[in-house]
Parts: structure tokens; C-alpha cells; sequence
């Protein structure tokens, strides 16, 4: 329920903000130089000098219904464009996923059984770097050393038409890797801590005490407790990966959500722009409740909590 009234905050949010966004859609359709009975007349028949409250309950309720309306630039329904977006931004979401989660659980758990040692304060450096370096300056070097001077990877993200399963994963690598870098230090920083924690319970000391080997310790006491934590770390990246990656959809000239969001606010396209924003609003509220179920099943305390 608190997940239904967030998206709907969400959306008068997002139509509130389109609204304000300054311009004219008429007059940014047609040109500065069209007549201004045209850009009435054009603006009447978009509906957008209808009253507000009336524009936004008819884009709500279509909304509900599966329909995000038309775009104004290409006339054409959104729902086809923001589905493929969206299939898209999952497929490098999905990439970068793969790449990111086991590296970066591996890093911040083996950080944590040295800690304090010179190999944990190369990863917690290495994670802390890398997650404030922009990604546009990760991406261009990238570019450069394995697009240009090593040519082991094509610069565009966008595969040929009919490319298999494979060929899209290796046109996907090469902008996977800013996405992995930037969230490397917050998923084994999370780890790290987590496994600190558990190495230093009493369930942890009683598992030595009564002589089982370390990596029967580490495996079956240590991990399934210092991870419950990192669960909801990955899943709140997950609005980023799906909607924040103008930059490297820009940079790898990929069609995703992002890219297509900041096209329609940049032409006044507000189905387009809008059906965009709450559609990622809906897969990180669909990825942060899976988390939160997935993380009260594997912690009993949670669950037996809620029970009483």
C-alpha cells in the first residue's frame, strides 16, 4: 500500500514537473517563426490548455488503463517506445548485474577478512574512487583503450539487426563497465561492513569454539547474515541502472530509458517524458518490495517481528 502511494506521489510530482518546464509545446512544434493562431490551434488539439487538474485525471486514469497516450512529436502511442526503452536499459541493467554483484560481494567480503591490512585498503580505495568518478570520464577512457588503440570492442552499443543473444552481451560489455565501477563501492562497502559485523558475533565465535573448519564458518554462518544488507543496496541501484544513464546511453549511443526521457523533456514530448518517469518509478518500486519480501524471508527476525 505504501508502495501504491509513492507512485502515486510520484506521478503528480512528474505531471507537476513537465508542467512547469518553461516553453511552449505549440510553439516548440511548430517553430519560432509559425503563426500563433497555429500554435493555439495545435495546442488545443493536444489538450494542453485544458485546466490542469482536468489534464492530469485524464493522463492518470488512461495511465491505469495500459494507455500512456500519444506522443506529441512523432504521433505515435508511447507505450511502444517506453516498453522497447525499458527492454533495453533491463538488457544493460542485466550485463552490468552480472558483472558487478559476485565481483563486488568477493571484494568486500575478502576486504573483510583482511581488515585492516594493506589488500583492504586497496579495495576500499579502489570502491571509493571509483564510485565518484563520473561516468562519462570512465566511459571516454574505456572508449579509447579498448574501442580505439586495443579495437577489442565496438564503441556503439547498438547491435545490428538480427544479432543473437551472444552478440548483443558483447556489444553490451564495454558500457557495462562505468555502470560496474560507479556501483562496485557501494555494493562491497555494504558487504565489507556486513561481514565485519558477523565475524564478530557470538554466533560466529561459538561456530569456532566448537571446531568447524574457517570455510564451513564463512560459508554457512558468516555470509547468509553480512549479505541480508546488501540485498536492498543492489536492489535501490536499480532505478539507477534502469533510468539514470543519460550519460552512457549518450556516450554508447544507446536507446534506452534515459536517453528517451531526456529527449522528451528536451522537445516538450510530457506523455512521452511522463509515461517514462513513472514507468521507472514502477520497476525500482517493483526491484525495492522484492527486496524487502526476499529480505524477511532470509531473516527470520523480520518476519517473526512482523508476525507479532
Amino acid at each position: 500500500m505504501l508502495s501504491l502511494v509513492t507512485l502515486w506521489v510520484l506521478s503528480v510530482i512528474v505531471f507537476a514537473g513537465s508542467q512547469l518546464l518553461p516553453g511552449n509545446v505549440g510553439r516548440a512544434m511548430l517553430g519560432p517563426l509559425a503563426d500563433q493562431r497555429a500554435v493555439d490551434n495545435l495546442n488545443h488539439e493536444l489538450g494542453v490548455d485544458r485546466p490542469v487538474l482536468v489534464q492530469y485525471g485524464d493522463w492518470i486514469v488512461h495511465f491505469v488503463q495500459g494507455d500512456m497516450g500519444q506522443s506529441y512529436t512523432l504521433r505515435h502511442p508511447v507505450t511502444g517506445f517506453v516498453v522497447d526503452a525499458i527492454r533495453n536499459s533491463l538488457k544493460l541493467a542485466l550485463v552490468a548485474f552480472v558483472m558487478v554483484v559476485p565481483l563486488s560481494i568477493f571484494g568486500g567480503v575478502w576486504a573483510a577478512l583482511h581488515v585492516g591490512r594493506p589488500i583492504d585498503r586497496i579495495i576500499t580505495i579502489f570502491g571509493l574512487s571509483s564510485t565518484v568518478l563520473p561516468e562519462f570520464v570512465s566511459g571516454i577512457v574505456l572508449i579509447l583503450v579498448f574501442a580505439v588503440w586495443l579495437p577489442w570492442l565496438p564503441i556503439s552499443a547498438t547491435w545490428p539487426d538480427g544479432a543473437g543473444f551472444f552478440e548483443q552481451i558483447y556489444y553490451l560489455i564495454l558500457p557495462s563497465i562505468p555502470l560496474v565501477l560507479v556501483l562496485f563501492g557501494y555494493i562491497a562497502r555494504m558487504a565489507r561492513a556486513g561481514t565485519v559485523e558477523a565475524l564478530d558475533s557470538d554466533y560466529t565465535r561459538t561456530a569456532v569454539l566448537k571446531g568447524l573448519p574457517f570455510p564451513v564458518v564463512i560459508w554457512r554462518h558468516v555470509l547468509r547474515n553480512a549479505l541480508l544488507p546488501t540485498i536492498t543496496v543492489i536492489a535501490t541501484q536499480t532505478g539507477y541502472l534502469i533510468g539514470g544513464l543519460v550519460v552512457v546511453e549518450t556516450l554508447f549511443h544507446y536507446q534506452g530509458i534515459g536517453g528517451l526521457i531526456y529527449t522528451a523533456a528536451k522537445s516538450k514530448d510530457f506523455p512521452m517524458l511522463q509515461a517514462g518517469v513513472l514507468s521507472v518509478g514502477i520497476v525500482y518500486m517493483v526491484a525495492t518490495l522484492t527486496a524487502d519480501i526476499l529480505y524477511s524471508v532470509l531473516n527470520p527476525r523480520i518476519r517473526y517481528g512482523s508476525q507479532g
